[in-house]
């Protein structure tokens, strides 16, 4: 299997684990998964009414991009890029996209 269809669907079931989970909080608001596999961009996200404050947020957004998984966005407990090298996939794969150039060289992640 191709490593880029094999990288896609393993982010999407990550997806929408996170997504069902977060569902399954009772009175919060709808985890929704929106899948671009064109553009190899995949996001979580939160949509609906907490109490008198309407939320409109996401919390995992997540770029395919040469052939590396790029971490755009976290706003989990333990980290997407947990559940990617539980996965199978090589750190040397991620990219921690939210962490500033001169700190990623040092997160045992992808630089780009």
């Amino acid at each position: 299997m191709d490593t880029t269809i094999k990288y896609k669907e393993i982010i999407k079931n990550i997806l929408r684990e996170h997504a069902e989970f977060r569902d399954s909080i009772p009175d919060r608001y709808h985890s929704h998964v929106l899948f671009d596999d064109e553009r190899g961009r995949y996001l979580v996200l939160d949509i609906g009414w907490s109490d008198r404050k309407y939320l409109h947020a996401t919390p995992i957004h997540i770029d395919l991009i040469n052939d590396k998984i790029w971490i755009q966005y976290d706003d989990t407990e333990e980290g997407v890029a947990t559940d990617l090298i539980e996965a199978g996939i090589p750190k040397q794969d991620i990219v921690l996209g939210f962490r500033h150039p001169k700190i990623r060289e040092h997160t045992g992640f992808a630089v780009s």
